[in-house]
């Protein structure tokens, strides 16, 4: 006779749940070509609107996670670490939408794709974190398969793309290590508070006057699902698996984020993507599986 464990039940239906917030948060994050191939206003407008349409749905999350809005979170982003928190936002929402338009789609998810290991590079040099053996050599191997992008774009038209591309993701690995220097930082206020700091700057450059009612809901729907749905999805979702496993998932980003834009715009990267994309895939599919694999292994006491 078998007897049934509700504890054991819950787990599994919270794991269950889990796993479909990560995939519903990676479809979303995975939109951001097809979102950038739509719009066809100048670059500067896109990188203002799409940020106030992001912060102000962002708003709305911000009510039910990390404690609700209070005077004390709040200012808690002037703090020093807050405030590089919004730099470093800011910094990567401008290159972001930059690169997009300056690069493909493909160079841009690739280089993206390094994120972890120039975090783990930051978490060494700033806060003296040891890095494991695996996560130098998939780091190396994947900077090699960046190497490969960016040199073979140099005289092509889209280097500085792929230069944007590269400063998003140093300062991305900045906004994941800010959090361990300041565990007492949140992370949703100084999100919103840089999406309307990048309006304010962006904006100025940008033409309102450019936009008709098509790029307006591309923008609008660009900064609720790929900024603020997918972010707040993802949150809820790693919070129910270990984080290896919630990282295995998000790499499908990488591989679904060109195939859209393949698929309906038909853009192909560059030669040299597909080499240095299947060297830096296979450095983050290795570092993740080994991850992951680890985490599902059974300690014994």
């Amino acid at each position: 006779m078998t007897i049934d464990n509700p504890t054991t039940r819950l787990a599994g239906s919270e794991h269950e749940k889990g796993v479909l917030l990560i995939i519903a948060a990676t479809l979303a994050w995975s939109a951001s070509g097809v979102y950038s191939r739509l719009l066809t206003t100048d670059v500067w407008t896109a990188i203002a609107w799409r940020s106030l349409f992001g912060g102000l749905f962002l708003l709305i999350p911000c009510l039910f996670l990390e404690g609700g809005i209070s005077r004390r979170q709040w200012r808690s982003v002037l703090r020093p670490t807050g405030l590089a928190m919004i730099a470093c936002q800011t910094f990567s929402q401008g290159c972001f939408i930059g690169a997009l338009y300056m690069t493909t789609v493909a160079n841009v998810t690739m280089i993206y794709a390094t994120t972890p290991f120039i975090a783990a590079l930051f978490g060494w040099l700033i806060l003296k974190e040891r890095v494991a053996r695996r996560t130098l050599i998939a780091g190396a191997i994947s900077l090699f398969g960046v190497a490969v992008i960016v040199a073979s774009s140099i005289g092509g038209g889209t280097g500085w793309g792929d230069l944007l591309a590269l400063g998003m993701t140093a300062s991305f690995a900045l906004v994941i290590i800010i959090p361990r220097i300041d565990p007492g930082v949140p992370s949703l206020p100084p999100t919103v508070v840089s999406a309307f700091l990048t309006l304010v700057i962006f904006a100025p450059f940008g033409s309102v006057g450019s936009l008709d009612l098509h790029n307006w809901i591309v923008l609008a729907a660009f900064g609720a699902t790929n900024f603020s749905l997918a972010l707040v999805l993802f949150l809820a979702g790693a919070k129910r698996m270990p984080p290896a496993e919630a990282a295995l998932i998000g790499t499908m980003e990488i591989v679904l984020t060109p195939f859209w834009v393949w698929l309906l715009f038909s853009e192909e990267p560059p030669v040299a993507t597909y080499f240095g994309g299947a060297i830096i895939l296979g450095a983050v599919f290795w570092h993740t599986a080994v991850d992951f694999s680890r985490g599902r292994r059974p300690q014994l006491s």
